[in-house]
């Protein structure tokens, strides 16, 4: 595997009623103890025996089942981290097979297996140290400080590795891990696995809090498990309130909808927020506020940088799932001309699709139109005009409705990169029958044998089974969020409630960051 592959590559598992094959970024003696641990913990047994160098072989047996474990090291890959894979690492390639005959299936027993060994995939020390030689913009800056001493952490984000790479660069400056709550946004990240279990090995706590539950569109279970989520959260910021910690949270809006910046709701209030996401603005408004709250998702640094590292990893994930198609010469629709959907425009015009945009703002089609795109103030118009064989979609809101339905070509591929505009689809609410393609997405039977195909799972396309953006891509962008968090512990006290725009564009200029991020990254020698 080519360094950088592991951005889009999902680790490989093999599933059947009687076995399971998974490869894990870790070596034998740690699944050795994993499988101990598990089987201690359900009252199972566990024996392990190593057969040669390299070659595990164990029994994991229960009151009416018996499974063999065969784990073999191999050198390490890359696809478990985004650097080269360090000198000497390895990984394993482990066979999980019932032994028992005669049983009812006991696919229940293998994925637990299966989920427990994906729970000692935590990043090792070696990999931790390559995460950090990635990131040298945010660990400039993350030096000891004494601002972090009276605070607590919630962050709520992709559980991508420059997300460890934040955690980290906190844990150095003085924030102790037990003051560290991350939730995940719930998105199917490639290492989603591994960034949990390394939070939890480091002592932070680790959750998910779905955007899915945020926005009203989660099912009961769902719902369920973010009240229980929901719970042990409060519990976390009334034990740092009581342990005389301020509480900072770091998210897209999530815990704030929550009316967690509120003193009237019953929750346990929080001191202040640094704002990552326009969706999390938009939740924000909708909501009474009571604490100060920096706006990083409007900051000169997301603006003019790390908009363009996401369009980018939008581009590369949507032609990685249409690798099989023709692109060039080809119509497209954009839904959406904003900071994101202009970029992903050009970067599809630029890759020799024939263009055309939507969007309900008028500036917004001027612009567009001004740059030389076809323009369509609907979607219903788009495709009343021509029929594009990719429709894209970065609004935020709801971009296709069911009048559009019957306007849909054949085989139009659907690519979101915000969860809301293909929601039609991703939450079914038409009940058309569907399949899904394995590591692709789903395809719908649309009236008239027509077939439509959501690429991923109609959220955040770049985040679907891949890691998104590149470490040293983000590296400005957690740079600027750890200064503006900085600011805010530094400055609470002197901060006015509500959304503060300007804060977070005057800390990162005051830090120099931009100067340094052309120092490393563009004025090489």
């Amino acid at each position: 595997m080519m360094p950088g592959q592991a951005l889009t590559r999902p680790r490989p598992e093999l599933k059947h009623s009687s076995f399971r094959m998974v490869v894990v970024a870790a070596d034998a003696e740690r699944i050795q103890r994993t499988l101990a641990k598990f089987s201690a913990a359900r009252g199972y047994t566990y024996e392990g025996r190593y057969q040669v160098p390299g070659l595990l072989e164990g029994s994991l047996a229960g009151v009416d089942f018996q499974l063999t474990v065969r784990t073999r090291s191999v050198p390490a890959d890359g696809s478990g981290t985004l650097a080269l894979p360090a000198e000497g690492a390895e990984q394993c390639e482990v066979v999980i097979m019932s032994t028992t005959s005669g049983r009812a299936p006991i696919d229940d027993v293998l994925d637990d297996v299966v989920q427990s060994l994906r729970g000692a995939t935590a990043y090792s020390e070696a990999e931790l140290d390559q995460i950090v030689e990635s990131m040298p913009l945010l660990y400039r800056y993350a030096k000891s400080d004494a601002a972090w001493n009276s605070w607590a952490l919630v962050f709520r984000d992709h559980y991508v590795e420059n997300s460890v790479g934040f955690l980290l660069a906190c844990e150095r400056a003085g924030l102790a891990p037990e003051w560290i709550y991350a939730l995940s946004k719930g998105d199917r990240t490639s290492h989603r696995d591994r960034v949990h279990a390394t939070f939890i090995e480091r002592g932070y706590r680790s959750a998910v809090l779905d955007n899915s539950v945020i926005d009203g569109a989660a099912g009961e279970s769902e719902q369920r498990e973010a009240l229980l989520v929901g719970a042990d959260v409060n519990e976390f910021i009334k034990s740092a309130h009581d342990a005389g910690r301020r509480v900072l949270v770091v998210d897209d809006g999530g815990l704030i909808a929550q009316g967690r910046a509120t003193e009237s709701t019953g929750w346990e209030r929080i001191d202040g927020a640094i704002e990552l996401t326009v969706s999390g603005l938009q939740r924000i408004s909708r909501t009474d506020v009571e604490v100060p709250i920096f706006n990083m998702a409007r900051s000169r640094l997301k603006t003019h940088i790390a908009y363009a590292e996401i369009a980018d990893s939008c581009l590369r994930r949507v032609r990685s799932l249409l690798h099989g198609q023709k692109l060039l010469g080809r119509r497209i629709v954009c839904l959406g001309f904003g900071t994101l959907g202009a970029r992903v425009a050009r970067g599809l015009r630029a890759s020799g699709g024939r263009v055309l945009v939507v969007d309900t703002d008028s500036l917004a089609l001027i612009s567009a139109a001004e740059e030389g795109f076809e323009t369509a103030r609907t979607l219903g118009a788009a495709l009343e005009r021509e029929a594009p064989f990719l429709i894209t979609g970065s609004t935020g809101a709801q971009a296709l409705t069911a009048e559009d339905l019957p306007l849909l070509p054949q085989n139009v591929f659907l690519a979101g990169f915000a969860t809301k505009d293909f929601a039609l689809f991703s939450r079914n609410s038409e009940n058309l029958s569907s399949r899904k393609i394995s590591d692709i997405g789903t395809e719908y039977l649309l009236s008239g044998g027509r077939k439509a195909i959501l690429l991923g799972d109609g959220r955040s396309l770049n985040l679907y089974e891949a890691e998104g953006i590149p470490n040293q891509g983000y590296d400005a962008y957690r740079a600027g969020t750890y200064l503006a968090a900085v600011s805010m512990c530094r400055s609470v006290e002197d901060l006015q409630p509500g959304v503060h725009v300007q804060a977070a564009d005057q800390a990162i200029e005051d830090a120099g960051l931009f100067d340094a991020y052309y120092d490393t990254y563009i004025d090489v020698a």
